[in-house]
């Protein structure tokens, strides 16, 4: 296997998760009786470019299907920082209902009806009915495809050259990114600016995140190899925010490459700083299978000790996150009974490997567990908010990433 952007024959793997069923792939009661597909989740790094990879084995047609069923607007966190974006954005850059906006997977429209709501066009790019659907439904142009160079060149053709090209959490998502990348510098007018969030690998390494890898995520980036990615496909990284969303994120800035914008002090600054602490280095990456082994042990622990102790353990958020700690370590419905979720296309159905069943929230009130595993704990506290009747009969919070803690 060689890696996705320089093409180094990759032959440093560091994590090995074992097999799993695609994260998002919930199961009805039907499909129970029936065999489950698995894939290896293992990551990979390469020495050269330092991008970290999943294995060769899935594509995103097998991965983002009609029944998708991850919807951004269930999270009112995401929601306020999707507007907050679209505010700050508009004004840096002065969008004006001139402008064209285009995002790259733009899921159920959470982010792209801010701008219909100021009436500056857009266009989402999505490939997932379920999602586009609903997009739809908000007044939310649709494109129903994969990004990339081939459907660049068609919008260039058709005059929709973008003034501002988002993609929040897509640009890890993508199996080609070289592709993708160079879909954006056809795509992006000759002024025009890209912002792109994802999860920083420097994150999940100090934070021990092993639960955010499964393989929807093709690759984990540092800025280093991001900026690598850009200069290779035309495009430059201008200015980067540091953000918490997902356990610790980055938006980075880019334009064309010949662009006269001025590079931020913060870009070189954070991968410096990537650097020193040892993410060049390939023993960051070896010493990280023992750390996983020993969360993975920990949560069993806590489980087990628990459930001897005659107490009720539920879980909330079926979550791709949670799922691939759930099936790493083993857990089925002996020890977590069931999980609450707040999204409608997840309740009733099952969490993939796991066969635990997905219920309402309002459900919590009447099973009165002693224990709630939040399995999305980058929104733990959004969560807790939301469920502080669960104090009346003295249930308790726990997160397991990095470590186990009872809240």
């Amino acid at each position: 296997m060689n890696c996705r952007h320089c093409n180094q024959v990759l032959e440093y793997k560091f994590l090995d998760l074992g097999f799993m069923p695609p994260s998002n792939a919930y199961l009805s009661s039907e499909e129970l009786n029936k065999p489950e597909l698995t894939f290896p989740l293992r990551l990979f790094v390469c020495c050269n470019c330092w991008l970290v990879q999943t294995d060769d084995y899935t594509s995103a047609e097998d991965l983002f299907t009609d029944k998708y069923a991850y919807f951004s607007s269930v999270s009112k966190q995401w929601l306020i920082h999707a507007e907050k974006y679209v505010e700050s954005i508009t004004r840096e850059i002065g969008l004006t209902k001139n402008s064209f906006v285009v995002e790259v997977a733009s899921n159920d429209g959470y982010l792209l009806k801010n701008f219909v709501a100021k009436k500056i066009p857009c266009l989402g790019i999505e490939p997932t009915a379920s999602t586009a659907d609903k997009a739809e439904e908000q007044e939310i142009p649709v494109c129903r495809e994969f990004f990339g160079k081939e459907l660049a060149l068609q919008l260039k053709k058709e005059g929709k050259s973008a003034d501002l090209i988002i993609g929040n959490n897509v640009f890890a998502h993508v199996p080609d990114i070289n592709d993708f990348s160079e879909g954006m510098k056809i795509l992006l007018k000759e002024s025009g600016t890209i912002t792109l969030e994802f999860p920083h690998l420097m994150e999940l390494l100090k934070n021990k995140q092993f639960d955010t890898v499964y393989h929807e995520h093709f690759s984990y980036l540092l800025l280093f190899t991001v900026n690598k990615i850009f200069k290779n496909a035309g495009l430059k990284i201008w200015n980067v925010d540091i953000l918490e969303t997902h356990g610790g994120s980055l938006r980075v800035y880019g334009c064309h490459l010949d662009c006269q914008r001025e590079v931020s002090p913060v870009v070189n600054k954070i991968i410096l700083e990537e650097e020193q602490l040892g993410l060049h280095d390939l023993d960051t990456y070896n010493s990280f299978q023992e750390h996983v082994n020993n969360i993975k042990n920990d949560f069993l622990d806590f489980l087990i000790e628990q459930k001897k102790n005659g107490k009720r353990i539920s879980a909330y958020g079926a979550a791709a996150k949670g799922n691939t700690l759930l099936n790493y370590a083993g857990v089925k419905s002996d020890l977590i009974t069931c999980v609450y979720d707040a999204a409608p296309a997840k309740q009733g159905n099952y969490l993939p490997g796991s066969h635990i069943p997905i219920l309402h929230p309002d459900e919590i009130d009447n099973d009165q567990p002693d224990f709630l595993i939040i399995l999305p704990w980058n929104i733990s506290s959004e969560i807790i908010q939301q469920l502080q009747s669960v104090n009346d009969w003295g249930c308790k919070f726990v997160t397991a990433i990095p470590d186990i803690k009872v809240i």
